[in-house]
Protein backbone atom coordinates (compact mmCIF):
# COMPACT_ATOMS: atom_id res chain seq x y z
CA UNK A 1 0.00 0.00 0.00
CA UNK A 2 1.55 3.49 -1.01
CA UNK A 3 1.11 5.19 1.95
CA UNK A 4 2.78 8.62 0.79
CA UNK A 5 -0.48 8.46 -1.77
CA UNK A 6 -3.05 7.84 0.57
CA UNK A 7 -1.96 10.70 2.43
CA UNK A 8 -2.04 12.93 0.12
CA UNK A 9 -4.91 11.66 -1.93
CA UNK A 10 -7.46 14.98 -1.99
CA UNK A 11 -4.82 16.32 -3.81
CA UNK A 12 -5.10 14.36 -6.25
CA UNK A 13 -9.49 14.32 -6.72
CA UNK A 14 -11.49 16.75 -8.51
CA UNK A 15 -14.66 17.07 -6.92
CA UNK A 16 -17.24 16.88 -9.40
CA UNK A 17 -21.18 18.36 -9.40
CA UNK A 18 -21.84 17.89 -13.16
CA UNK A 19 -24.85 15.90 -13.74
CA UNK A 20 -27.23 16.76 -15.09
CA UNK A 21 -30.15 16.68 -11.55
CA UNK A 22 -26.95 18.33 -9.12
CA UNK A 23 -28.41 21.54 -7.26
CA UNK A 24 -27.00 24.40 -5.80
CA UNK A 25 -27.48 22.80 -2.40
CA UNK A 26 -25.23 20.13 -3.81
CA UNK A 27 -22.69 22.44 -4.82
CA UNK A 28 -22.74 23.98 -1.96
CA UNK A 29 -22.00 20.55 -0.26
CA UNK A 30 -19.40 20.18 -2.48
CA UNK A 31 -17.94 23.56 -1.19
CA UNK A 32 -17.81 22.49 2.58
CA UNK A 33 -16.04 19.03 1.31
CA UNK A 34 -14.02 21.09 -0.36
CA UNK A 35 -12.84 23.58 2.58
CA UNK A 36 -12.43 20.22 4.82
CA UNK A 37 -10.52 17.68 2.30
CA UNK A 38 -8.83 20.33 -0.10
CA UNK A 39 -9.04 18.62 -3.70
CA UNK A 40 -7.10 19.39 -6.77
CA UNK A 41 -10.33 21.40 -8.36
CA UNK A 42 -13.99 21.42 -8.29
CA UNK A 43 -16.57 21.20 -11.16
CA UNK A 44 -20.12 22.13 -11.68
CA UNK A 45 -22.19 22.76 -15.16
CA UNK A 46 -21.72 26.10 -16.94
CA UNK A 47 -24.99 27.47 -15.72
CA UNK A 48 -23.67 27.10 -12.11
CA UNK A 49 -19.32 28.39 -12.23
CA UNK A 50 -20.06 31.63 -11.29
CA UNK A 51 -22.10 30.20 -8.53
CA UNK A 52 -19.14 28.18 -7.70
CA UNK A 53 -16.41 30.96 -8.40
CA UNK A 54 -17.46 33.13 -5.69
CA UNK A 55 -18.07 30.14 -3.25
CA UNK A 56 -14.87 28.91 -3.39
CA UNK A 57 -12.90 32.25 -3.34
CA UNK A 58 -11.63 31.17 0.46
CA UNK A 59 -10.12 28.09 -0.74
CA UNK A 60 -7.49 29.89 -3.14
CA UNK A 61 -5.65 26.42 -3.22
CA UNK A 62 -8.32 24.89 -4.80
CA UNK A 63 -8.83 25.07 -8.46
CA UNK A 64 -12.12 26.25 -10.34
CA UNK A 65 -12.53 23.65 -12.95
CA UNK A 66 -15.02 24.25 -16.00
CA UNK A 67 -16.53 21.43 -19.02
CA UNK A 68 -16.91 22.40 -22.46
CA UNK A 69 -18.72 20.54 -24.65
CA UNK A 70 -20.19 18.61 -22.18
CA UNK A 71 -21.43 16.21 -22.37
CA UNK A 72 -21.56 14.79 -26.03
CA UNK A 73 -18.64 16.76 -27.39
CA UNK A 74 -20.77 17.57 -30.56
CA UNK A 75 -20.84 21.06 -30.16
CA UNK A 76 -19.62 23.12 -33.22
CA UNK A 77 -15.72 23.91 -32.29
CA UNK A 78 -16.79 27.51 -32.74
CA UNK A 79 -19.25 26.74 -29.83
CA UNK A 80 -16.73 25.18 -27.42
CA UNK A 81 -13.97 27.96 -28.08
CA UNK A 82 -16.45 30.71 -26.93
CA UNK A 83 -17.99 28.26 -24.16
CA UNK A 84 -14.44 28.13 -23.14
CA UNK A 85 -13.79 31.72 -23.06
CA UNK A 86 -16.61 32.58 -20.86
CA UNK A 87 -15.39 29.59 -18.38
CA UNK A 88 -11.98 31.35 -18.46
CA UNK A 89 -13.03 34.91 -17.71
CA UNK A 90 -14.58 33.53 -14.67
CA UNK A 91 -11.90 32.14 -13.29
CA UNK A 92 -11.59 28.60 -14.49
CA UNK A 93 -7.95 27.54 -14.38
CA UNK A 94 -8.72 23.89 -15.66
CA UNK A 95 -10.82 23.14 -18.41
CA UNK A 96 -12.50 19.94 -19.14
CA UNK A 97 -13.69 19.33 -22.51
CA UNK A 98 -15.15 16.37 -24.51
CA UNK A 99 -13.61 15.08 -27.61
CA UNK A 100 -15.76 15.40 -30.55
CA UNK A 101 -16.53 11.18 -29.99
CA UNK A 102 -18.34 10.79 -33.82
CA UNK A 103 -16.21 12.46 -35.96
CA UNK A 104 -13.26 10.27 -34.54
CA UNK A 105 -15.35 7.37 -35.32
CA UNK A 106 -15.53 9.03 -38.80
CA UNK A 107 -11.94 9.07 -39.43
CA UNK A 108 -11.61 12.64 -39.39
CA UNK A 109 -8.68 13.01 -37.56
CA UNK A 110 -8.29 16.46 -38.57
CA UNK A 111 -11.47 17.61 -37.11
CA UNK A 112 -11.43 16.29 -33.92
CA UNK A 113 -7.20 17.33 -33.72
CA UNK A 114 -8.61 20.92 -34.66
CA UNK A 115 -11.12 20.89 -31.93
CA UNK A 116 -9.05 20.25 -29.43
CA UNK A 117 -6.59 22.34 -30.56
CA UNK A 118 -9.07 25.83 -30.58
CA UNK A 119 -9.60 25.28 -27.27
CA UNK A 120 -6.12 24.67 -25.94
CA UNK A 121 -5.35 27.50 -27.48
CA UNK A 122 -7.96 29.60 -26.07
CA UNK A 123 -6.85 28.30 -22.68
CA UNK A 124 -3.53 30.14 -23.24
CA UNK A 125 -1.81 27.41 -21.04
CA UNK A 126 -4.43 26.76 -18.50
CA UNK A 127 -4.18 22.85 -18.50
CA UNK A 128 -6.94 21.45 -20.96
CA UNK A 129 -8.42 17.82 -20.59
CA UNK A 130 -9.61 15.65 -23.39
CA UNK A 131 -12.14 13.76 -22.52
CA UNK A 132 -12.52 10.69 -25.12
CA UNK A 133 -15.43 8.61 -23.43
CA UNK A 134 -13.13 5.45 -23.44
CA UNK A 135 -16.36 3.08 -22.71
CA UNK A 136 -17.76 4.13 -25.91
CA UNK A 137 -13.90 3.36 -28.62
CA UNK A 138 -12.61 0.11 -29.21
CA UNK A 139 -8.67 -0.38 -28.63
CA UNK A 140 -7.48 0.61 -31.37
CA UNK A 141 -9.65 4.11 -31.57
CA UNK A 142 -9.11 4.70 -27.90
CA UNK A 143 -5.11 4.77 -28.41
CA UNK A 144 -5.56 7.02 -31.67
CA UNK A 145 -7.87 9.54 -29.83
CA UNK A 146 -5.44 10.02 -26.66
CA UNK A 147 -2.32 10.34 -29.06
CA UNK A 148 -5.00 12.99 -31.24
CA UNK A 149 -5.10 14.70 -28.23
CA UNK A 150 -1.41 15.01 -27.17
CA UNK A 151 -0.83 16.18 -30.29
CA UNK A 152 -3.78 18.72 -30.34
CA UNK A 153 -2.16 20.43 -26.97
CA UNK A 154 -4.32 18.51 -23.91
CA UNK A 155 -1.99 18.06 -20.62
CA UNK A 156 -4.52 15.55 -19.51
CA UNK A 157 -6.47 12.37 -21.37
CA UNK A 158 -9.63 11.46 -19.00
CA UNK A 159 -11.67 8.63 -19.36
CA UNK A 160 -15.12 10.03 -19.35
CA UNK A 161 -17.88 12.33 -18.57
CA UNK A 162 -19.79 9.66 -16.44
CA UNK A 163 -22.94 10.33 -18.10
CA UNK A 164 -22.03 7.22 -20.48
CA UNK A 165 -23.27 4.83 -17.90
CA UNK A 166 -20.26 2.96 -18.32
CA UNK A 167 -17.66 2.81 -15.38
CA UNK A 168 -14.12 3.60 -16.49
CA UNK A 169 -11.99 0.52 -16.13
CA UNK A 170 -7.89 0.00 -14.12
CA UNK A 171 -7.64 -1.51 -18.28
CA UNK A 172 -8.92 1.81 -19.65
CA UNK A 173 -6.33 3.70 -17.63
CA UNK A 174 -4.12 1.32 -18.74
CA UNK A 175 -4.33 1.75 -22.51
CA UNK A 176 -4.40 4.91 -22.10
CA UNK A 177 -1.27 5.83 -20.30
CA UNK A 178 0.74 3.72 -22.97
CA UNK A 179 -0.87 5.48 -25.35
CA UNK A 180 0.60 8.88 -23.84
CA UNK A 181 3.32 8.01 -22.03
CA UNK A 182 5.00 10.96 -20.61
CA UNK A 183 3.30 13.29 -23.38
CA UNK A 184 0.26 13.91 -21.25
CA UNK A 185 -1.65 12.36 -18.03
CA UNK A 186 -4.37 10.32 -17.17
CA UNK A 187 -7.47 10.97 -15.50
CA UNK A 188 -10.37 8.90 -15.02
CA UNK A 189 -13.47 9.75 -14.19
CA UNK A 190 -16.91 7.80 -13.77
CA UNK A 191 -18.22 4.65 -11.60
CA UNK A 192 -15.10 5.23 -9.15
CA UNK A 193 -16.62 4.08 -5.92
CA UNK A 194 -13.49 2.58 -3.77
CA UNK A 195 -10.66 3.36 -2.42
CA UNK A 196 -9.40 -0.14 -4.08
CA UNK A 197 -10.14 0.66 -7.61
CA UNK A 198 -8.69 4.32 -7.19
CA UNK A 199 -5.01 2.77 -5.60
CA UNK A 200 -5.31 0.20 -8.96
CA UNK A 201 -5.90 2.83 -11.16
CA UNK A 202 -2.70 4.78 -9.67
CA UNK A 203 -0.61 2.03 -10.12
CA UNK A 204 -1.66 1.81 -13.62
CA UNK A 205 -0.58 5.36 -14.53
CA UNK A 206 -3.71 7.44 -13.06
CA UNK A 207 -2.59 10.78 -11.72
CA UNK A 208 -5.91 12.66 -11.19
CA UNK A 209 -9.87 10.90 -9.92
CA UNK A 210 -12.89 12.65 -11.23
CA UNK A 211 -14.90 11.71 -7.89
CA UNK A 212 -19.16 12.78 -7.30
CA UNK A 213 -18.20 14.76 -3.65
CA UNK A 214 -20.31 12.59 -1.82
CA UNK A 215 -18.56 9.74 -3.13
CA UNK A 216 -14.98 11.58 -2.95
CA UNK A 217 -16.16 11.71 1.13
CA UNK A 218 -16.45 8.50 1.63
CA UNK A 219 -13.24 7.27 -0.52
CA UNK A 220 -11.84 9.99 1.90
CA UNK A 221 -12.78 8.64 5.30
CA UNK A 222 -12.01 5.40 3.51
CA UNK A 223 -8.38 6.57 3.31
CA UNK A 224 -8.20 7.57 6.62
CA UNK A 225 -9.16 4.30 8.02
CA UNK A 226 -6.76 2.27 5.79
CA UNK A 227 -3.79 4.54 7.19
CA UNK A 228 -5.12 3.81 10.89
CA UNK A 229 -5.06 0.17 10.24
CA UNK A 230 -1.45 0.07 8.74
Amino acid sequence: MDKDFIRSLARYLDFSCVQAQNTQAEIDDMVLAAKQYGPAAVFALPCYTSYLARQIREIPSVKLGGVVGFPSGAQSTTGKRLEAEELLALGCRELDMVMAIGKLKDGDISYVERDIYAVVEEAQGVPVKVIVEAGYLSATELELACKTAVCAGAQFVKTGTGWSGIPSTVEMVRRMKAAVGDQAKVKAAGGIRTLETILQMHEAGCERFGISAASAIRILKEAERALKEC
